[in-house]
């Protein structure tokens, strides 16, 4: 899904597209210069309704080149977004409305493709019952659907048999592709794929809405995005092209988490929307279980008979759909054994590989461009080896990652590379963070009172919605709340790399009867440190840059919702004041923290409003009553036999 500061329909339109990158080119005709030729003047425009086996007709708008001299492969995307064209304030349907662009990059146009978009089941122009990600049903799957509805492998099937029969000089080849929802669309359309598709690329896909993606972090519900998305993500008559009256959810603030904490409960945030804008919002905070609503939509264990080449990709810093691009990678690879299967992950945030050229991320710098890197040296020579033939000059491998800190690309033969080792960093007395594990007899703890009515901010600047750059956000701001745990290594005098996912282990107590346990990784920039050069214009007094010199950058932070300690099926209270071990795992990571940097660790129960607010007592947090928040204190045992700290894997 998309769900940005930007407006999240016009972003997740622009991604939906294929116009992640603003583009400018004159129009010009098919012997124009390659660089000024327009769409409109290569490429023409149809559009289908497509029957499916069932009935139902999907929308299809397909552009085909102009030079009919030769065959072209099908290069597809489906999306919930629409399959018109974002024109003069509105979206358009028709022959005569072209975008600007199309394809993943500049250089998919230039080629030669022949591109579909498809308005999937129940959206828009198509026919049909739409569904929060189409559970998938198989062939011995029994279970009665209901009127309109689909699933997503046969409606791609059905339309590359269409497409393969009634669009002249094609090649026979598909490739699909598609970030965020329309990754999600990639990844299930390859469940016993039809074999025409030879190339598939899930970008960014939502995998598990509950598992660590867009709704569910560790058990937490994601507040701000989810409530961001839904405002502007509703349901709507079919087929019908876009209302014109769609507009941003009017806060009254330009700070979220004022107007978040102004209503508290979930029950009186979800009463200033409209009914249409709670219609597809409230089954996600209803479902605060991972139950069979959830269960029955992880595309996951689906994930079989993929006859495609995949090229799966993610971004570290993506904010929404972090933990999809590794699930579906590690479940067609081991579903799936032979195939051509690939990962892909760069600094990037939600779909930032296809837009701008991934130079920086807020005040972090990549030291390149890593988006224009893998959309010339990766995405374009994957699709022209598969669908076109055409040799590519080096054999991708297995796993292409960019190491964070050190700003390098790096290939393995797997993820995690197999030669990371598992390491500690245990908490100590005084905010220390080594190593070794405490060896001092004793109960040596930290605590902190957390009160739900005054939660750790997750940024340190007023915004609604959840900013892109958070992901890289520095951590002074929270490091100096008494209510936030701060942990901190020596300066390094050697590089540490880690790559492959990390663990906080944690021993714990609380007064309360549920707690947030939120931990963040932090990268701490040497005191000394290059400053960027501000130009500053005029004699006016002008606000002073951020000074660079003590930065403490989030690299990777994450919730786990104690109530869930056990199982994210089956809550179970904690007893009030009886220590305990919790686990989980924060997130992928592939980071090098630099020689005269430190690494750090934060530890606090509430990051608002990015998360939901726990109310700290045993109730269904959906149905909480104010009175149900109350402060609890925290505490983390850093003894020889509860040692607190967090598990990392090491390079050599």
């Amino acid at each position: 899904m998309t769900r940005s500061p930007l407006s999240v329909l016009s972003l997740s339109l622009m991604l939906a597209f294929g116009l992640a990158a603003p583009l400018s080119h004159a129009a010009g005709d098919a012997d124009a210069p390659a660089a000024k030729r327009s769409l409109q003047g290569s490429y023409t425009k149809y559009e289908y309704r497509i029957p499916m086996r069932d009935g139902i007709k999907l929308f299809t708008v397909v552009y085909v080149p102009k030079d009919s001299s030769r065959s072209y492969p099908f290069l597809m995307q489906r999306t919930p977004y629409s399959a018109g064209v974002y024109a003069q304030d509105a979206m358009r349907y028709g022959v005569d409305w072209y975008p600007e662009a199309i394809g993943p990059s500049r250089e998919f146009m230039d080629s030669g493709y022949i591109f579909v978009k498809q308005d999937v089941r129940g959206r828009y122009m198509s026919e049909g019952k739409w569904q929060e990600m189409t559970p998938h049903r198989g062939a011995n799957d029994t279970s009665k659907r209901a009127a309109g509805e689909g699933v997503e492998s046969e409606d791609m099937h059905d339309t590359v048999a269409w497409l393969l029969k009634n669009v002249p000089n094609n090649n026979g080849k598909v490739g699909i592709y598609g970030i965020s929802y329309p990754g999600f669309y990639t990844a299930a359309s390859i469940i016993d794929s039809h074999p025409a598709i030879k190339a598939a690329s899930p970008q960014a896909p939502v995998t598990d809405l509950y598992m660590g993606d867009d709704s569910y972090h560790g058990g937490a519900f994601m507040l701000a995005a989810n409530f961001d998305f839904y405002a502007s993500f509703t349901e709507a008559a079919n087929p019908a092209p876009p209302s014109k009256s769609d507009a941003e959810f009017d806060y009254g603030t330009t700070d979220g988490y004022d107007f978040f904490l102004k209503h508290l409960t979930l029950s009186h945030i979800a009463a200033t929307m409209s009914p249409a804008q709670r219609g597809y919002f409230m089954p996600n905070i209803e479902h605060d279980t991972y139950d069979q609503f959830w269960q029955s939509r992880a595309i996951a264990p689906h994930l079989k008979n993929v006859k495609a080449a995949v090229l799966t990709v993610g971004g570290w810093f993506d904010a929404e759909d972090l933990e999809g691009p590794f699930i579906t990678y590690r479940a067609i690879e081991k579903q799936n054994p032979g195939i051509e299967n690939r990962l892909v992950i760069g600094p990037w945030v939600h779909g930032g590989w296809a837009r701008g050229d991934g130079a920086r991320l807020g005040h972090v710098n990549f030291d390149s461009k890593t988006a224009d890197y893998y959309r010339r040296q990766i995405e374009f020579p994957f699709f022209e080896q598969h669908l076109k033939g055409v040799k590519p000059a080096r054999t991708l491998p297995e796993v292409t990652a960019f190491e964070t800190g050190s700003n390098v690309w790096r290939q393995y033969t797997a993820w995690p590379p197999v030669q990371a080792k598992a390491r500690t960093l245990y908490f100590g007395a005084n905010g220390k963070l080594d190593w070794k594990a405490p060896v001092a007899a004793g109960t040596g703890y930290d605590e902190y009172v957390a009160d739900p009515r005054k939660p750790v901010p997750f940024i340190g600047y007023p915004a609604t919605g959840v900013p892109r750059e958070y992901m890289v956000s520095d951590q002074r701001f929270a490091a100096k709340r008494p209510d936030v745990l701060v942990y901190q290594s020596e300066v390094l005098e050697e590089d540490v790399t880690i790559a492959g996912p990390v663990l906080p282990k944690l021993f714990v107590s609380t007064t309360g009867t549920d707690a947030d346990w939120v931990v963040k990784l932090i990268d701490v920039y040497p005191n000394a440190y290059p400053q960027p050069e501000v130009q500053v214009k005029g004699s006016d007094v002008v606000a002073p840059p951020l000074a660079l010199g003590g930065y403490q950058q989030l690299v990777r932070g994450n919730p786990l919702r104690a109530k869930f300690r056990h199982s994210f099926e089956k809550p179970e209270p904690l007893v009030p004041n009886k220590v305990e071990a919790i686990s989980y795992e924060l997130g992928q990571v592939n980071h090098t923290f630099r020689r005269g940097h430190r690494i750090m660790v934060q530890v606090q129960s509430s990051w608002f409003p990015l998360v939901d607010l726990n109310p700290q007592t045993f109730v269904r947090i959906p149905t909480a009553k104010p009175e149900d928040f109350v402060k609890a204190t925290q505490r983390v045992y850093r003894a020889p036999d509860a040692a607190s700290g967090v598990q990392v894997m090491v390079m050599p």
